[in-house]
């Protein structure tokens, strides 16, 4: 697929630092807690861990998807985390186990992720502050209008996800 036709992705921190990277697994738009996991491999069981429950995920390991997905490596049926952070956009599966590349994955159980940040960037910030509650939104194309989206609607602590205009 051409670069110019990834989903476009922001994600904007209570304080109102923005990160923008290229989206992938589902296109849509999410309110949650910010985690990290330094885990080297994983990340199929880190997403369907209860423990992440509604958390979206970055993961400080820079590859991230060469393994595939596979049924048998499912911790519950369908992802709990509400979504993922990586460094690099996902590399092709190159796993004899692999059954589904990570972001059909993803985008068949409805989870946005976004990649191309700088992770360890983030983690700092997550350490500082503690975790953060962070808006998300990926949009089909690059437009300007994801760097004014962002701006403008910044999560404060306090705000609901129901205040997220319809993408």
């Amino acid at each position: 697929m051409p670069q110019t036709q990834k989903p476009t992705a922001c994600l904007a921190l209570a304080d109102g630092t923005v990160f923008y990277g290229q989206g992938f697994g589902a296109v849509g738009q999410t309110e949650a807690e910010l985690c990290f996991n330094t885990a080297m491999s994983g990340y199929q069981e880190i997403m369907t861990d209860p423990s992440y429950a509604g958390q979206i995920v970055t993961f400080t390991f820079p590859h991230i998807g060469n393994v595939g997905v596979n049924p048998d490596d499912d911790e519950t049926g369908d992802p709990v985390a509400a979504g993922m952070v990586v460094k690099w956009m996902p590399t092709t599966a190159s796993n004899w186990r692999a059954v589904q590349e990570l972001s059909e994955w993803l985008a068949a159980r409805g989870r946005v992720a976004i990649g191309g940040i700088d992770t360890r960037r983030l983690t700092r910030a997550i350490r500082q502050s503690g975790a953060p509650t962070w808006r998300w939104r990926t949009i089909p194309r690059a437009t300007s209008t994801s760097r004014s989206w962002s701006r403008r609607h910044a999560p404060s602590p306090a705000s609901p996800v129901s205040t997220l205009p319809a993408t």
